[in-house]
């Protein structure tokens, strides 16, 4: 399976006249599969924990409710070397417990959710709305992963990073 490239949307503010104005950024994959195939690895345990999570780190599902108001909560572990050190030398937890609710869940087309990101030292907590949206096509499913930015440019690159080690992480799985 070939990923398709990957492109960033342009920068439009969700409100444009508030200081927490921030751009969304998009991602974007063809993968060999079926349309049933990637919503399953979005929308179970077993699938989440197949592949969340950047290189380096592993994913445990702890409840996972997936209705438009439900939750889904997972730990997520770095479990590589270099990750654990990068951790520790932040200020942050090897773990980290995250939650997200979902806003929209209509299978197996289109997911939405809105995620706290609460674990940057110094940084107050909020909120990183995302939609990924998937589409049968000729070439195979098209999956479109769209989020709000981070706080600052530092974040959002670091959130682009982790995003690409875990769409590559899926894609290796769907080859199998």
């Amino acid at each position: 399976m070939q990923p398709s490239s990957t492109r960033t949307g342009p920068a439009r503010n969700l409100a444009p006249k508030t200081q927490d104005a921030r751009r969304k950024v998009t991602l974007e994959r063809i993968f060999q599969a079926s349309i049933k195939e990637v919503w399953d690895l979005w929308t179970t345990k077993e699938g989440i924990e197949s592949w969340w999570g950047p290189d380096g780190f592993a994913v445990t599902v702890q409840n996972i409710d997936l209705r438009p108001g439900g939750e889904l909560v997972y730990a997520m572990t770095a479990t590589g070397a270099d990750q654990m050190e990068y951790m520790k030398k932040a200020g942050m937890p090897v773990t980290t417990v995250s939650r997200l609710t979902y806003t929209e869940v209509l299978p197996p087309r289109r997911l939405a959710y809105s995620q706290t990101a609460d674990f940057i030292p110094g940084v107050e907590a909020y909120e990183v709305p995302t939609t990924v949206e998937l589409e049968s096509k000729p070439e195979g499913v098209r999956m479109v992963l769209t989020f709000t930015a981070m706080h600052d440019e530092h974040w959002t690159n670091m959130a682009v990073m982790g995003w690409e080690s875990e769409l590559g992480k899926l894609a290796k799985l769907l080859e199998k």
